[in-house]
């Protein structure tokens, strides 16, 4: 199950991610989103959960909890919104 994981402090790093998210099951794979032109963490990730259960478990706890000095927010991720250009 592949998480949105917002309102992440910019100082956090995958693999931090992947440590918080461990605590409700097997990550399969946590990736925090970097500017392409700075490097930096633009404050989002996604973490993808072994299975469905356990992404439920990692919403239900940790969706507004505060994480180093930020709210999170934890949802399922959707597709992307089709965008014209």
């Amino acid at each position: 199950m592949k998480l949105y994981v917002g309102n992440i402090n910019y100082k956090v790093d995958s693999d931090v991610l992947k440590a918080l998210f461990a605590r409700f099951g097997e990550v399969v794979d946590a990736t925090i989103i970097l500017d392409r032109e700075t490097g930096k963490s633009k404050g989002f990730g996604f973490v993808t959960m072994k299975n469905t259960e356990d992404g439920h478990k990692a919403i239900k706890g940790l969706d507004g909890e505060n994480f180093n000095q930020r709210t999170l927010v934890v949802e399922e991720a959707t597709g992307k919104p089709n965008r014209r250009r």
